[in-house]
C-alpha cells in the first residue's frame, strides 16, 4: 500500500481489496513498512475519518496478518493505537447472570 493514499484511495482499497464496505461503520487500520506510522479509516455515518498516528520513537506491535485481515477487539485495536502491545490487552471473561433484573 502507498502510504500518501487518502481517504478516497484508502475506501476504495476497502472495497476491491478487502470485499468490505467502507461506508458499513467497519473501521480499518493500515500501517506503515516501517511500523511507525498508522491511518485509521471509518466512516461515522456523515462522513469518512481518516486518522494519522506517527510514533516519535518504536513502531507499534503489529498483529500477525492473515489473508490481509486481522480482527482485533476495540480494547485491542486501542492499545494499538495507544502504542500497547495490543497482545496482553485480555477481555475478562464472566459468567452471564442467570435471569435479568
Amino acid at each position: 500500500m502507498d502510504f500518501r493514499c487518502g481517504h478516497q484511495a484508502l475506501a476504495l482499497m476497502v472495497q476491491t481489496e478487502l470485499k468490505l464496505d467502507p461506508h458499513s461503520g467497519v473501521t480499518v487500520i493500515f500501517r506503515s513498512k516501517r511500523g511507525d506510522r498508522m491511518k485509521i479509516l471509518v466512516w461515522d455515518g456523515t462522513g469518512m475519518v481518516l486518522t494519522y498516528k506517527v510514533l516519535e520513537q518504536g513502531s507499534f506491535a503489529w498483529p500477525k496478518v492473515q489473508d490481509g485481515v486481522m480482527r482485533v477487539s476495540r480494547a485491542q485495536a486501542e492499545a494499538l493505537v495507544e502504542g500497547l502491545d495490543w497482545r496482553r490487552t485480555v477481555a475478562r471473561r464472566v459468567q452471564a447472570p442467570a435471569a435479568a433484573g
